[in-house]
C-alpha cells in the first residue's frame, strides 16, 4: 500500500483514472475541490469550485464532467486555481432545497450516470433519484427513485449489467440491473448484495477485469469483492475507517486507488481522509470517457 502524500480530504470521493492523461482525479466534496495526481511524477494539485463537486468522470478531448450541487457540469481545469464550470443540465423537476448530486460514472458507451441525495442523512429522506446524461438526449427522467443515499454505480466489463448501491445506514443494499447498451436503460432490478448485517455500508465501487464488484465498506475499514453471482469473495482491510470509493487505474490498470472520509474518531485520526493506492492482484477495466 502507498499513501498519497500531502493529501487529506474531509469527504474524499469519486476517484477515476484518465488513461489519456495518465492521471488520477478525485474530489473533496465539502472543500469544493477537484484533485489531480500525475501518474508519472506523483505530483498532486487541486482546483477550487464555486459549489460542491460530488463526482467526476473524464471527458473525451479533455476536462471533466461532474455531478455537483445544482446539476451536471462540464469542468475545465486550467493553469489557475479555480476550475471553469459550465452547467450542462439539471433535472426537469429541479433538485430541491438540501439536495445535491452524489456518486456517478460513465457507462461503457460513454454516457454519464449520477444520482441525487438529501444531504442531511439523519433525516432519512428517500428522495434520491438516478439519472443518465448524454449530449444528444440531455438528462433523462429518473431511472431509479426513492433512494436514500445513492452510491456504488458501476458497470460489468461487457456493459450489460449495471450496479447501484444505497449506502444509507437504513438501507445498506447493492442491486444489479440488466442494462440495454443500445438505449442506456436499466431493467430487472434485483438484490445483488445485502449488507444490512455488515459493519460497513456499501459506498462507492469499481468492477475488475473478471467482472467482480469491489465496494468500499464505509464505517467498516475494508473493501469487499463480490463475484458476478453476488458471492463475497474477498475482504481487503484498509487503515481508514471510512473508505468511500475505489477505482482501478495506472498504466496496467492494476492499481486500486481508494479515497476516504474523516470520521472524527480518535482511532481514525491518522488515516481518516487519506488517499491510498493498493495492489490487490487483479486488473481493472478501462473507463470510457464521457462522449467517446
Amino acid at each position: 500500500m502507498e499513501r498519497v502524500t500531502g493529501v487529506q480530504c474531509t469527504v474524499g470521493e469519486s476517484p477515476t483514472w484518465s488513461a489519456a492523461e495518465g492521471a488520477w482525479y478525485w474530489v473533496d466534496i465539502p472543500a469544493r475541490r477537484v484533485w489531480r495526481l500525475a501518474g508519472s511524477s506523483g505530483a498532486a494539485r487541486y482546483w477550487d469550485n464555486a459549489e460542491m463537486v460530488a463526482c467526476v468522470a473524464a471527458k473525451a478531448g479533455g476536462g471533466l464532467i461532474a455531478g455537483m450541487e445544482t446539476g451536471i457540469f462540464s469542468l475545465e481545469l486550467g493553469a489557475g486555481q479555480t476550475a471553469t464550470a459550465l452547467k450542462l443540465a439539471t433535472p426537469a423537476s429541479g433538485l430541491g432545497e438540501g439536495m445535491r448530486f452524489n456518486d456517478g460514472r460513465c457507462d461503457r458507451q460513454g454516457r454519464f450516470w449520477s444520482g441525487t441525495m438529501f444531504m442531511d442523512m439523519s433525516a432519512a429522506r428517500a428522495v434520491g433519484q438516478l439519472y443518465r446524461y448524454d449530449a444528444a438526449r440531455g438528462i433523462s427522467a429518473p431511472m431509479v427513485s426513492e433512494l436514500l443515499t445513492q452510491n456504488g454505480t458501476a458497470f460489468s466489463p461487457d456493459g450489460r449489467t449495471m450496479y447501484l448501491s444505497d449506502s444509507h445506514p437504513q438501507r445498506r443494499m447493492v442491486w444489479a440491473f440488466d442494462y440495454d447498451i443500445a438505449d442506456g436503460v436499466p431493467s430487472n432490478r434485483r438484490v445483488f448484495a445485502d449488507m444490512t448485517g455488515e459493519t460497513g455500508r456499501p459506498d462507492g465501487a469499481a468492477v475488475d477485469a473478471d467482472g467482480c464488484y469491489w465496494v468500499c465498506g464505509n464505517d467498516g475499514g475494508y473493501i469487499a469483492r463480490f463475484t458476478p453471482q453476488g458471492k463475497l469473495d474477498r475482504r481487503v482491510e484498509v487503515p481508514m475507517l471510512k473508505p468511500s470509493m475505489c477505482a482501478f487505474g495506472g498504466k496496467d490498470l492494476d492499481t486500486l486507488l481508494v479515497t476516504s472520509i474523516v470520521s472524527g474518531k480518535p482511532e481514525d485520526a491518522e488515516w481518516g481522509g487519506s488517499v491510498v493506492m493498493l495492489n490487490v492482484g487483479v486488473k481493472g477495466v478501462a473507463e470510457t470517457p464521457f462522449g467517446a
